[in-house]
């Protein structure tokens, strides 16, 4: 256990904060409601960004850049887009600061004649430009994303989780049918599922949410929601049917293969930031992070141990050979601590804490028996590896923690997933440990905030893939055709 790490049994929420702090992925930032992404929880997020945007171009989108500053008439446009976000919009009304004469203080000056809305989503700025980009069938579809930052004012933050700034992507498309629409809305909600399950080690259930979790403006809003070690829910991605409402609200037509007028048909999808928050949730322990090796920028973490020059010398030019061939023959990179002022423990401490999934030792011993040590991360396992084999053995241990990965918290969802047929055991098991009930519901949005009310649990996701099943709503009684998920939720 790190010295300064709570642990989750005595507190789950602060051993959250201390890991995101001891292990320098963020910290707060002198702006209310803001971190500053630190350079271990940057590189987190970058190989999140490098893995999606090749996911996204293999699909054929490709990437573009809006502005940070969207007119306010242009929120206005799309009732319900409004309605979701008005609350949540940090607003621009003046072009400069003065001097206040006599004071040390600034104050506004130039008042703008139209105020500019910090973007909280970017619809309607990329619709308003879609309006000029599209005028015909052979202008699509139109398959673009944007890497960027979004302000949403927020009075309750958690650090990756929930803050006023956050970096994300968003993918804004534009297409000729609802059929083409749709297809793609479920195409990019694959990828998303594609990447957490295969890159993060991170189970999800993929669905539809309810009329009462969708986003502002869409037709139909899909998610992916992975369970979290306390058994919360965390939305980790969304994807966005929205039919033909901001097409109509820009008026963006286009001329169709029958010579006929028609409005597009949009999709939109998105993830964030949030992601790297879930990785520590999901996979790090009380002794800091466990990163799994497909996103680790340095998967491998390379600890010599001497006494004297000439073992120092000797061992960690072992090392350095070894490290060259990993990078060679399979494009590892890797980090040499060659630090002197700091003991063996102390650095495999600090390894631990930083959550490099697979550390290397060697030491004169190891030298004479031709060997190197190898510690898994996530479980501390310890393998001897033959020195002449080393480059080829470790691409296999790595894939090998990243499957134990995926087991180990698909095991924990599916013990802590369960089906539930009355409100009295649902309201016992979502007070208890808690975890996914698997409900039959047939209720109305106002049924979903009773529940939350008497329960702090939200209906995250109508399963894609749950079977046909006749049953009775556990709240209201009426004939119910499926079950749904239900959990407390970050």
């Amino acid at each position: 256990m790190a010295k300064n790490i709570t642990t989750r049994a005595a507190d789950y929420s602060q051993w959250y904060v201390d890991v995101v702090r001891e292990a320098k992925l963020a910290d707060y930032a002198p702006v209310k409601g803001c971190m500053v992404i630190r350079p271990n929880g940057y590189a987190i997020w970058e190989a999140i960004q490098q893995q999606l945007d090749r996911m996204f171009k293999d699909t054929g989108h490709v990437n573009a850049y809006f502005p940070l500053l969207i007119p306010q008439s242009f929120l206005e446009k799309e009732a319900e887009h409004v309605k979701g976000f008005a609350l949540e919009c940090a607003v621009v009304t003046h072009s400069g600061l003065e001097r206040v004469e006599g004071e040390a203080r600034l104050r506004p000056k130039g008042k703008l004649e139209e105020a500019y809305v910090i973007r909280p989503t970017s619809e309607t700025v990329i619709w308003a430009m879609y309006k000029n980009w599209i005028q015909s069938y052979r202008d699509l579809p139109l398959l673009i994303n944007q890497w960027a930052n979004v302000y949403r004012w927020e009075l309750r933050t958690r650090l990756f989780l929930r803050t006023a700034e956050f970096l994300w992507q968003e993918g804004h498309t534009a297409h000729a049918t609802a059929e083409e629409a749709r297809e793609e809305t479920l195409r990019m909600l694959g990828v998303y599922r594609t990447f957490a399950e295969e890159y993060m080690a991170m189970p999800v259930i993929v669905g539809e949410k309810s009329e009462g979790q969708k986003f502002p403006g869409a037709v139909s809003t899909y998610a992916i929601e992975a369970m979290m070690q306390d058994r919360k829910a965390l939305q980790a991605g969304t994807s966005h049917f929205l039919g033909q409402n901001f097409a109509r609200a820009f008026d963006v037509t286009f001329q169709n293969e029958k010579n006929e007028l028609d409005y597009v048909w949009a999709t939109s999808w998105g993830v964030s930031t949030r992601l790297v928050g879930a990785l520590v949730m999901i996979h790090a322990d009380d002794d800091g992070m466990v990163i799994p090796p497909r996103l680790a920028q340095r998967p491998i973490y390379a600890v010599p141990i001497y006494r004297s020059a000439a073992e120092r010398e000797q061992v960690i030019g072992a090392l350095r050979r070894l490290l060259d061939d990993l990078r060679l023959q399979h494009n590892l990179r890797s980090v040499l601590d060659e630090r002197d002022t700091a003991t063996p423990g102390f650095k495999f401490a600090e390894g631990e804490l930083f959550g490099y999934p697979l550390r290397l030792e060697l030491g004169p011993r190891d030298l004479a028996a031709n060997q190197v040590i190898a510690t898994l991360r996530h479980n501390r396992e310890k393998v001897k590896l033959p020195l002449p084999q080393a480059a080829a053995e470790v691409p296999r241990l790595l894939e090998r923690i990243q499957t134990d990965l995926f087991a180990r918290a698909k095991k924990d969802m599916d013990e802590h997933t369960r089906e539930i047929n009355s409100y009295d055991e649902f309201k016992e098991f979502i007070a208890a440990d808690g975890g996914f009930a698997l409900v039959h519901w047939a209720g109305t949005p106002e049924d979903e905030k009773r529940i939350q009310q008497e329960t702090k649990a939200t209906l995250r996701v109508i399963p894609l893939d749950g079977a046909v099943e006749k049953g009775t709503c556990i709240l209201t009684g009426r004939e119910s055709n499926r079950r749904v998920v239900f959990a407390k939720a970050y």
